[in-house]
């Protein structure tokens, strides 16, 4: 899903974006993807190098760098990859790591 998805036809667009929509109402925070995961606070913690509390704290979040969530998410075993949205146009970036936004920011620029 690294391409832009407006060259996708109609229908497969419905269909990624209900396909995104499923996924956004299967899982509603950290919390519900690490239990997904089976993976306990503890794990989180020893992976991230952090202390239990501190995993507890970064769940209850609603906002923070994409440098946590991105750890996080390694942590438990995903990929985060950033999409956004404007008005004619879909842009998915490359899974999201050290560089990767900066360049992904280029690219969106340009295509203004």
């Amino acid at each position: 899903m690294n391409a832009v998805n407006t060259s996708l036809p109609r229908a497969e667009r419905k269909r990624s974006q209900a396909g995104d929509q499923d996924l956004k109402q299967q899982v509603e925070g950290l919390r519900e993807l690490r239990q997904i995961t089976g993976k306990a606070q503890a794990d989180i913690a020893s992976a991230l190098n952090i202390k239990q509390p501190s995993v507890s704290k970064i769940e209850k979040q609603t906002d923070m760098y994409l440098s946590t969530l991105r750890s996080y998410v390694e942590a438990v075993g995903g990929k985060l990859e950033l999409t956004v949205k404007l008005r004619r146009a879909r842009f998915t970036s490359p899974p999201v790591g050290r560089g990767a936004i900066t360049s992904s920011v280029s690219v969106l620029a340009r295509r203004r």
